[in-house]
């Protein structure tokens, strides 16, 4: 099978590297085509746009910044459903709202190829460490296909949430608001901890080796302690679009979200305060 990958982001060009390493073969496009070239030197084809690349390819991964995105790619003459070979599959990787997923598809349904919805979680460290987890929904024979491409791609784990499109999309959005959510509760506690006088870096690491031992308090913990704000590991901007997503979802089918409203005030603000390509830890710094 050919394969190829879109989106050579943060997160997307550990992704693509991961198959490369692993299949030997990948062909890759991207908007800004210079971002390419580290993987063009590992061997790669650089496509000169997304129709070039779906009709050379059987497996088409992307991973984009947003709906909209995605949408450009996929859709029209020029997008991965009309030129995707038939029996073809696009897995897409992206964060999205799940009505999206239901839609392209049933757009891809119309051309005889195939849609997979597998969103990932992991930042760019946990995928060149081959530790993210993908979150996977769709034909159970499509699953079937795209497992061992997906652990090649540097997934431990293949978490399988149904039939239905939009689920993996619903459980991705779920999940990203627990992170968040976990991050402003923990800038909060850090920030009461050294204003009241004690080690927040002591306190911190008690609560990591006891009631909070999991990747998400040890990880974004250590973070915010060492304000560790720059590279961004995941942008503050993008942290802000998910929770607007988040938001979104919840107003769909009248979920009460009084803390996503209180974290995307707080990712409001940062945005405002000129932080939007930090991390989405530095939500920290609108405490101070």
């Amino acid at each position: 099978m050919k394969l190829g990958f879109i989106g050579l982001g943060t997160l997307g060009t550990p992704i693509a590297e991961n198959l490369l390493e692993k299949t030997n073969q990948l062909y890759v496009f991207n908007r800004t085509a210079a971002k390419a070239q580290s993987l063009v030197e590992k061997g790669a084809v650089l496509c000169g746009s997304v129709k070039e690349l779906a009709a050379a390819c059987d497996i088409v991964f992307s991973i984009v910044s947003d709906d909209t995105a995605l949408k450009q790619i996929t859709e029209g003459d020029g997008g991965i459903a009309a030129n995707l070979k038939e029996g073809g599959i696009h897995i897409s990787i992206s964060t999205i709202l799940p009505a999206t997923a239901i839609a392209l598809s049933a757009l891809h349904r119309q051309h005889k190829n195939s849609y997979l919805a597998s969103p990932v979680m992991g930042r760019p460290e946990t995928a060149r460490a081959g530790k993210m987890n993908f979150l996977v929904s769709g034909e159970k024979q499509i699953i079937e296909t795209a497992k061992p491409l997906l652990q090649q791609a540097g997934g431990a784990a293949v978490w399988e949430f149904g039939n239905e499109p939009a689920a993996a999309n619903t459980a991705k959005l779920c999940s990203n608001f627990l992170i968040v959510a976990a991050i402003e509760a923990m800038a909060e506690g850090i920030q009461l901890a050294e204003k009241s006088g004690i080690d927040e870096s002591q306190w911190m690491n008690m609560m990591t080796q006891t009631l909070f031992s999991a990747p998400v308090y040890i990880n974004y913990g250590n973070i915010l302690l060492k304000k560790a704000y720059q590279p961004a590991g995941f942008s503050l901007k993008l942290g802000l679009k998910d929770v607007n997503l988040v938001l979104a979802q919840a107003a769909g089918v009248d979920a009460s979200m009084p803390i996503g409203k209180t974290v995307h005030r707080q990712l409001t603000n940062s945005v405002e305060k000129g932080l939007a390509e930090y991390d989405w830890t530095a939500v920290a710094l609108v405490l101070e």
